[in-house]
């Protein structure tokens, strides 16, 4: 098993994130004050250089306004 975090399928659910950030009209720091985290770890989970763990990737989408689920459903197609 590959690790997750430099496979297609990951990069493909963080790409969405990053999308539905830009989408909302949110910069990295403005999504970082929201989950309480400093810039930085946008950046880095966004570069792919941070893996998100559950708990974090469910903050992540609520910080977003997404639906978790539809992220999950972009690591099975």
């Amino acid at each position: 098993m590959s690790r997750t975090l430099h496979t297609p399928e990951y990069r493909r659910l963080i790409e969405w994130l990053k999308t539905a950030r830009i989408e909302r009209g949110l910069t990295m720091r403005e999504l970082a004050v929201n989950l309480g985290v400093p810039h930085s770890y946008i950046g880095k989970v966004e570069q792919c250089e941070r893996k998100l763990d559950i708990l974090e990737y469910v903050k992540y989408c609520e910080a977003l306004g997404v639906e978790t689920s539809k992220g999950i459903l972009l690591l099975i197609d």
